[in-house]
């Protein structure tokens, strides 16, 4: 945010790695060190730009979003979030952001070396302001996991059918608009595409309908976490 207002043209997103991916705490220290080493990157990119002159108009050179440090870095979670964000800060050697946590269910602020939160009023403009960002960051985050769900539908449904290559699928996709098209077309229509013959449309009918009855994964929309049918495991996220 600037202005207190969202700054969506430096919006961006993280994947967890696999390593952090079951722990709030690694993944918002390991997310707060990748965007923070951008940023240190862009600041110098930044200065030595400026102290090349690169502009003779005598007007400022205008940085990249990532090249100067916020004012506020909000995490989703309580102190041990806040803190995991501020060693992730104090390992780069960074000490002019100010860290707190947002923790949801009682709207706490939490600072990272307090061992009680901050309780501000229902009413209070900065809480809203909170409220606020760490919406938006739930919103993004969610958007990105619809995203590359449906990248990972599309994916799979229409892997594994020999003949079925990259330009073909990319065919089919082109025609009908969406996987689900392509499981409603009977065997004529799919043979009509062009590279789609009647014993490979049929093959294709064959096959997406035979994955019709799978339960597709859902989106929490409070968390912003994909929900499966596995097991239950130990599972977390980070905003």
């Amino acid at each position: 945010f600037e202005d207190g207002l969202p700054r969506t043209s430096d919006y961006r997103r993280f994947t967890v790695s696999a390593a952090n991916a079951h722990s709030d705490v690694d993944a918002v220290h390991e997310v707060v060190s990748r965007r923070f080493k951008r940023y240190l990157t862009e600041r110098l990119e930044s200065s030595e730009v400026e102290m090349a002159g690169a502009t003779d108009t005598g007007s400022p050179v205008k940085r990249k979003g990532f090249s100067y440090p916020p004012q506020l870095l909000v995490v989703d979670g309580a102190r041990v979030q806040a803190q995991a964000a501020q060693r992730a800060l104090a390992e780069l050697g960074i000490d002019d952001v100010t860290v707190c946590g947002l923790a949801k269910r009682l709207e706490e602020i939490w600072l990272p070396d307090d061992d009680d939160p901050i309780i501000l009023s229902r009413s209070s403009e900065a809480l809203h302001l909170l409220q606020h960002l760490r919406d938006e960051a739930h919103r993004f985050a969610i958007a990105g996991h619809r995203k590359r769900r449906s990248a990972r539908s599309t994916a799979s449904a229409l892997d594994g059918i020999s003949g079925l290559g990259p330009a073909k699928r990319k065919a089919l996709l082109k025609r009908f608009g969406s996987v689900r098209a392509v499981t409603a077309a009977d065997v004529t229509e799919l043979a009509e595409v062009s590279g789609i013959g009647p014993t490979l449309a049929a093959a294709i009918n064959e096959h997406l309908n035979s994955r019709r009855d799978e339960a597709a994964p859902a989106v929490n929309l409070s968390t912003g976490e994909v929900v499966t049918n596995d097991p239950p495991a130990r599972e977390s996220t980070a905003s």
